[in-house]
């Protein structure tokens, strides 16, 4: 008498395993779809840099096709504000003059920005945007410091 609750449910089973395998895809030829996509491909990332509207710091974003590293986002910073952005009312203190600028990352993680003017050329200002502009990647260090400035800047006061 066991036999018949087993076969219901080897029924149950095939009927089961027959509506799957009815719902296949079906061969084809091959469907033409037109022409490929054409023109620029948009940006996929955006870089931060830190300049100064009405004497404070403000962090603004620039779309990027690529990852900038943050010697080049130093060398944007020193460049100065775009046009849109100088209408925006814009500015930085940090001269041209002060690129290209190097990175050191010393022992505990330590990071040492190095201008290409004296440190203590920078306003208190350009220090913060140079500071808050090297911070602004996610793998940057707790400490960061511009070497030869007059001025310090700790990255956590940086406004986000």
């Amino acid at each position: 008498m066991r036999a018949g609750p087993a076969r219901r449910m080897l029924a149950a089973g095939l009927v089961t395993l027959a509506a799957v395998a009815g719902c296949g895809v079906r061969p084809s030829d091959v469907i033409s779809a037109g022409e490929p996509p054409k023109g620029t491909v948009a940006p996929t990332t955006t870089i931060v840099l830190y300049l100064v509207k009405d004497g404070r710091l403000s962090a603004v974003t620039r779309p990027s096709a690529r990852p900038v590293f943050r010697t080049e986002r130093l060398a944007l910073l020193a460049a100065g504000p775009t046009p849109e952005e100088r209408t925006l009312g814009l500015t930085t203190e940090v001269p041209p003059e002060a690129g290209p600028f190097s990175v050191t990352v010393r022992a505990g993680g330590r990071m040492v920005l190095t201008a290409s003017v004296p440190g203590g050329a920078l306003s208190t200002l350009a220090v913060r945007q140079v500071v808050c502009t090297a911070a602004a990647l996610p793998e940057s260090p707790a400490r960061i410091a511009l070497a030869g400035a007059r001025a310090s800047a700790d990255p956590r006061d940086c406004p986000r």
